[in-house]
């Protein structure tokens, strides 16, 4: 199956009408095509989400749990979905709580540690399905754990940063993200208005090896192959990649 998406603006009572129908009498492609708003800043390009901004009518609705001071909230996102609307596997830098307001929603977990199992391109999996992954593709995936709930109206979900998850609209449903940064400020890339670059540390640091499997690139085959193995075994080596006792 191929799918794609369009970025369309519609009045916001005609997107809850139609992301809500079963099928439509007004579309832009087909009759039972799938809406999905994820709210933006009021200018995308310098302003965070914030739905106390851009629905001030709403934020009064919303009534969450103290889990951190209120100077390191980085952002609050409104969610509306069609029923199936799925969102790939995917990272955030950021802790986040996903609240599920109306509708259900199925949550697929991956511990970060299963980073080299998902096949990554930036912050996001290249497996698509991950019900009926391709393994002829994606050998590593079947050795990745899920952990999968299903969340009801009412349901609070605390998403580690850079835990994976992938997430399923069962039912129309209405969600709130709450974004806080949990490292120090100075670390976050300033020009980050949707809270998904990675670390300033990280950016460097994938940069550099950029630049170093670049240099490789200059030596023989077996040569090059060589010392690719010695910078993964230096990286291996360092306690942080060590596994839990």
């Amino acid at each position: 199956m191929i799918c794609f998406f369009l970025h369309r603006t519609l009045p916001f009572s005609e997107l809850v009408k139609r992301a809500n129908e079963k099928k439509h009498e007004q579309y832009f492609l087909n009759a039972e095509e799938k809406y999905y708003l994820r709210s933006l800043g009021d200018d995308p390009r310098k302003d965070v989400a914030d739905i106390r901004s851009q629905f001030p009518e709403l934020s009064g609705d919303i009534h969450l749990p103290i889990y951190c001071s209120s100077d390191r909230v980085f952002s609050c996102v409104l969610r509306i979905g069609s029923p199936h609307v799925q969102l790939w596997t995917h990272y955030d830098v950021m802790d986040n709580l996903l609240v599920q307001v109306t509708g259900r929603k199925r949550v697929v977990l991956f511990n970060p540690r299963d980073a080299n199992n998902l096949y990554l391109t930036g912050d996001k999996s290249r497996v698509l399905d991950i019900d009926s992954p391709d393994l002829s593709l994606f050998p590593r995936f079947s050795r990745a754990t899920r952990h999968e709930c299903v969340l009801e109206p009412g349901d609070v979900l605390f998403i580690p940063a850079l835990w994976f998850h992938n997430v399923v609209s069962v039912d129309f449903g209405v969600a709130v993200n709450v974004f806080w940064q949990n490292l120090d400020e100075k670390l976050y890339d300033s020009r980050d208005t949707y809270g998904n670059k990675d670390p300033l540390p990280a950016q460097r640091a994938q940069q550099i090896l950029d630049r170093a499997l670049k240099t490789l690139e200059e030596l023989p085959d077996e040569y090059r192959d060589f010392y690719a193995r010695r910078l993964v075994s230096r990286i291996e080596e360092k306690s942080y990649m060590a596994e839990p006792s």
